[in-house]
């Protein structure tokens, strides 16, 4: 199995983040979960995979040409893939991946975290989707998700794709006991108005 995880290039401005990464890296490594992730050497995303290849990991770096040195490329990773494009680098790391985690980060982790969530929503793919809620950093995203479904925009059960834990055993064996539902995306047309 391997694991997605998205997570910004800083690293915050609470330490727990970054240390939640190296927990996260570590436990993955651990339980024979494959990291896949962004390829970059700095912030969050390089103390995940810092801390999968200091335990014997496997992790693999997917990142753009362009994205090489503004993102600083990971030295120390064995299998580095570099693409051309963000549209590539989400694509192959989606193929690679069994699942997806986003911790903190900026507006590409909730890109990314979105877009996957869609693909699963249209039942592109039956992957697990999840927010590491590390020190509350999601809480007000959790709010906003359910306010969208108090507005008839989303459905609760898609809602309820998005897996949330703020601690890394509950969010891996969530990841591992998830079971996609079985709604249908679509609204009946008389029912638009």
């Amino acid at each position: 199995m391997r694991l997605c995880v998205f997570c910004g290039s800083s690293a915050g401005s609470d330490p727990v983040y970054m240390d939640q990464a190296t927990r996260l890296g570590e436990a993955l490594a651990r339980a024979g979960i494959g990291l896949v992730y962004g390829g970059a050497s700095v912030g969050l995303m390089g103390a995940v995979a810092d801390a999968a290849l200091a335990n014997g990991g496997e992790v693999i770096g997917v990142i753009p040409q362009a994205l090489k040195q503004k993102e600083i490329a990971h030295p120390g990773l064995q299998d580095l893939r570099v693409v051309n494009s963000m549209h590539e680098r989400k694509a192959l790391m989606a193929e690679l991946s069994d699942g997806f985690i986003a911790m903190p980060g900026g507006v590409g982790t909730l890109e990314e975290l979105f877009e996957v969530w869609t693909w699963a929503q249209l039942g592109y793919h039956e992957k697990p989707c999840a927010l590491f809620n590390v020190h509350g950093f999601y809480d007000g995203l959790s709010a906003f998700l359910t306010h969208v479904v108090n507005q008839a925009f989303l459905k609760d059960e898609h809602r309820q794709m998005v897996i949330v834990k703020d601690d890394v055993a509950g969010l891996l064996d969530a990841i591992q006991n998830y079971e996609p539902p079985k709604v249908v995306k679509w609204i009946k047309k008389d029912a638009q108005t």
